[in-house]
């Protein structure tokens, strides 16, 4: 197979820039999986939070909610701490203060029923929202198919030499030449890069906790998302009543099909029963992700060597702000110049890590 950009990696970040580029070139999706979306796209908390990732990252969250407002649904996102906690709360607000990020001081036992009485300060986002993830990344895919995008599945990259202006990369699926190869492989970008023979910048994944519960009272529908402001915990309602709640875990791992751990469980229960007072009636699901991140905790969208271009290091946020890295990323590999007000491409470049 011989096209214009090979892109590793089929997961949100991958798909959405297939769905960019396929119109202007040809592009062959090589994912390592038997199915795209295995790993960090697949076990994703699904909320879309201009606050999450920082200042460094907003600019692409508040430029993808076009893009993704047909896959959001009214959320909400509460901030929550404890009296020791204001110097957190009035560091959120400065920090997005004259920023597009609507965020305003509430009283979180009026939101919070249960809510135990030593947790007084509330800061509220109301834009938060929840993604349709599985549907998103689904229409990324059908849009990369129409536009003449290949998938190739078990397809992961075992090495690729670069001659004469192009790639020829091996793959369990055959053979694939390209001028370009894309290297979307969440977790495993370095290795992608060392097997191409460029040098990794650095990313490296942390493992997530995810816990599914059911919650004597039944969690009510209107819940926001709830995030501790010292980063503990966060969780958000699910259908049924249900509640999925996250220790905010950040653990060192090898790129891996990541499982939870039973003591991050009970540190994420432990942690939410410390701020309400509901009662844990069961354990009815628990998963694990990866998150990606550089050195500098902002992702890299840009040149890494002469034909290999790094879409990687989006950590937690990569599906949040997918429609604009994508959108970006297309317009950087297409020479042309990106029409994203607000966002600095140089901000996410590869060279900024050299």
């Amino acid at each position: 197979m011989r096209v214009d950009v090979a892109i590793v990696g089929a997961g949100i970040a991958g798909a959405m820039l297939a769905a960019e580029l396929a119109p202007h070139a040809s592009v062959a999706l090589l994912e390592a999986e038997d199915a795209p979306g295995r790993h960090a796209t697949g076990r994703s908390a699904a909320f879309w939070s201009e606050t999450y990732g920082g200042p460094g990252v907003q600019p692409l969250t508040t430029a993808s909610h076009a893009g993704l407002a047909p896959w959001l649904q009214p959320l909400g996102s509460l901030h929550i701490g404890r009296a020791g906690d204001r110097p957190l709360a009035d560091a959120l607000l400065a920090e997005f203060a004259g920023s597009p990020v609507d965020l305003r001081e509430v009283d979180p036992a009026a939101i919070v029923l249960g809510l135990r009485p030593d947790w007084m300060i509330g800061v509220m986002e109301p834009s938060c929202a929840y993604i349709d993830v599985a549907g998103l990344h689904a229409d990324a895919l059908a849009r990369a198919r129409a536009g003449g995008a290949v998938l190739l599945v078990d397809a992961r990259l075992r090495a690729a030499e670069r001659r004469d202006g192009r790639w020829r990369i091996d793959t369990p699926a055959g053979a694939v030449e390209a001028a370009v190869i894309v290297d979307a492989a969440g977790a495993w970008a370095d290795e992608v890069a060392r097997a191409c023979g460029v040098s990794g910048v650095g990313i490296r994944p942390y493992r997530r906790t995810v816990v599914q519960l059911r919650v004597d009272p039944p969690v009510p529908a209107d819940l926001p998302h709830v995030i501790d402001l010292a980063g503990r915990f966060y969780c958000k309602p699910e259908a049924g009543g249900r509640l999925w709640l996250s220790p905010h875990d950040e653990t060192p791992s090898d790129p891996c099909d990541a499982a939870p751990e039973e003591l991050d469980v009970a540190v994420a229960i432990d942690r939410l029963e410390q701020a309400v007072d509901w009662r844990v009636e069961a354990v009815e699901r628990r998963w694990a992700g990866l998150r990606s991140f550089a050195p500098d905790r902002l992702p890299v969208y840009g040149w890494g060597a002469p034909g290999f271009f790094w879409c990687a290091g989006q950590g937690g946020f990569g599906i949040q702000t997918a429609p604009a890295a994508a959108r970006l990323a297309a317009a950087l590999l297409l020479g042309r110049m990106p029409d994203l007000p607000g966002v600095d491409p140089a901000r996410y470049a590869a060279s900024r890590l050299r």
